[in-house]
């Protein structure tokens, strides 16, 4: 990401309707497969960003935070003096094999090239009858100057991402099974899609300022803010009946590695 983002996406995290809902949505979810809080569960949280999915995830266990970017790590801590939140690379997870009963990754493994390669070193670390969790923006048709300003390799379909979860160049040693995947942002997809084909043919610098990512257009305490994390709320409340959807601007998906827990 540009470094002008991270200071944006401390607030963001924290304000903006999007993070807010999607983190409701992951957290419901996480909750639905391992239950309630165990103080023995080791979590690892990979991509941390500015920290909030770890503070979050503390509810079901003990957290491990890692981040890939140094000046993000600095930024965080500087603003959460305290916190435990270290370096590392997803493509070389710096963990012993089996030592995580939940592994996440949101919002993360679009942003390396190897994305093969992340999910087996997340499967690597995880425990026998453990979890990873992802989630990731969906549909290369909503490619725009967002993707490029957050350094994306690619949008994912859910046949993609399944794919990579089932690579079949994964070792012997990391079977598993898909546990949960579904669409979400489904509500809002066409409007968000219209916006992002529209935004293509507007230069960037008419409509965006600061580091130029999407999640900015909209300020925090605005009423534009209230009315879509209403809608993308609603969502949530049907996803929680078990509702799936065919498409939506982001996916998650949910693995489980074989063996006993």
């Amino acid at each position: 990401m540009d470094k002008q983002y991270y200071k944006e996406y401390f607030d963001l995290e924290r304000g903006h309707w999007w993070f807010r809902v999607r983190n409701q949505i992951l957290m419901e979810q996480i909750g639905r497969l391992l239950g309630n809080q165990q103080p023995t569960r080791r979590i690892l949280n990979v991509g941390a960003g500015t920290f909030s999915t770890s503070e979050l995830l503390g509810q079901f266990g003990q957290v491990t935070s890692l981040e890939y970017d140094a000046d993000c790590v600095a930024y965080t801590k500087s603003r959460l003096p305290g916190i435990q939140l270290d370096e590392g690379s997803i493509l070389e997870l710096p963990f012993a094999d089996n030592t995580f009963d939940l592994v996440t990754a949101f919002d993360v493994i679009e942003h390396v090239e190897d994305d093969l390669q992340a999910v087996r070193e997340m499967k690597r670390v995880c425990k026998p009858g453990g979890l990873v969790i992802v989630s990731v923006p969906a549909f290369m048709t909503l490619w725009s100057h967002h993707d490029v300003v957050n350094h994306h390799f690619r949008r994912y379909t859910m046949p993609k991402l399944q794919a990579v979860f089932g690579a079949k160049s994964d070792p012997p040693t990391l079977p598993g099974r898909l546990r949960y995947h579904n669409y979400f942002n489904s509500a809002l997809f066409l409007p968000i899609a219209a916006f992002r084909m529209l935004s293509r043919a507007i230069p960037t610098k008419l409509i965006r300022s600061g580091s130029g990512a999407d999640n900015t257009l909209v300020d925090v305490d605005s009423p534009v803010n209230k009315i879509l994390y209403a809608i993308f709320d609603w969502e949530r409340r049907l996803l929680n009946r078990g509702w799936k959807f065919p498409f939506g601007v982001s996916a998650a998906l949910a693995w489980q590695k074989d063996g006993a827990g």
